[in-house]
């Protein structure tokens, strides 16, 4: 018998929330099946008591539980402040040969996923959120708060980028000047997660390391989320037969066999990315490779790994 759907839920929650919570709520399980076994979903409400200070806001029934000692938290005490970039530039609506959607996205559909299921993630935790999108300019930037309303408000704009379709949008990346930009509106110290497949200029690409060190240089953490499709774009893994190849963001055609350009085509995106890499790492910016091809795990991890660093 097919389980009866419940309309209240439908009304209640957004397409794009219920799946990041589906997503989140897996994430968390594979947790409890880890090395991480024990986490709690509710970790954020509490932090360990230090010796001295007022026992009142002790959680005694955790402490029957855990024989631990930890203090509750409240909702004025947000531990942490996101910022998330997302790059809605032309060139993240590659692949554009299939109808994108969560089973099979493009760079931007799996962006926008990724987004709300750590946004999921920060709600749960009690940390404040922001969203910054943009392409040639800054096209929408929120204040960072923790709020249901401010969920469903920015819940509301990523919807909105799940709609763009390639042959509506020719816009290019302008990473620099944004990532600039950004570094300096925010003025308390944030995480700050970047989901960009980084084809900016690359003529330009000291001043593009240079505006991810601005964010260092503000003593924000950050996470680049490099998303990608790495069997195309990186490995350049085509059949053998000719392609017409179009630059979504200048709509420059290019004819020619895969296997022509191949071994030259792969050796400048290795480079460019390795170096990348490397100045990541020089920044002590943490640098993932999301490949659009292997689910969200890739993306939740580190997001967890880096907030239990900061706190």
């Amino acid at each position: 018998m097919a389980q009866e759907i419940d309309i209240k839920l439908l009304r209640r929650y957004s397409h794009l929330e219920l799946i990041s919570r589906q997503v989140v709520e897996g994430f968390i399980t594979g947790l409890h099946k880890s090395p991480f076994h024990g986490f709690s979903v509710e970790f954020a409400e509490h932090r360990i008591y230090n010796q001295g200070e007022s026992t009142r806001h002790i959680d005694w029934k955790l402490f029957a539980r855990s024989d631990k000692l930890f203090v509750k938290k409240y909702e004025e005490e947000t531990n942490l402040r996101c910022r998330i970039v997302m790059d809605t530039s032309s060139s993240m609506l590659y692949p554009v040969n299939q109808e994108a959607s969560f089973e099979n996205p493009n760079k931007l559909v799996f962006s926008v996923y990724a987004a709300a299921a750590i946004i999921q993630m920060l709600k749960k935790q009690r940390d404040a959120f922001g969203l910054s999108v943009f392409n040639e300019q800054i096209e929408f930037n929120s204040p960072a708060k923790s709020s249901n309303v401010h969920q469903k408000y920015v819940f509301g704009e990523l919807e909105k980028i799940l709609s763009i379709k390639a042959d509506d949008n020719k816009k290019k990346t302008a990473a620099i000047d944004t990532l600039h930009q950004i570094a300096e509106q925010i003025n308390r110290r944030s995480l700050v997660v970047i989901f960009s497949d980084m084809f900016d200029d690359i003529s330009r690409k000291d001043d593009l390391f240079d505006a991810l060190q601005h964010l260092r240089h503000n003593k924000h953490e950050v996470i680049l989320f490099h998303v990608l499709d790495k069997k195309s774009e990186i490995d350049f893994e085509f059949q053998n037969r000719p392609y017409r190849f179009i630059d979504l963001e200048s709509n420059l055609e290019l004819k020619l066999h895969p296997n022509e350009v191949k071994k030259l085509y792969v050796k400048a995106m290795k480079e460019y990315y390795e170096e990348l890499k490397i100045k990541c790492g020089q920044f002590q910016i943490d640098y993932v490779e999301a490949d659009i091809n292997k689910g969200f795990h890739q993306i939740l991890m580190p997001y967890f790994i880096k907030r239990k660093k900061m706190l």
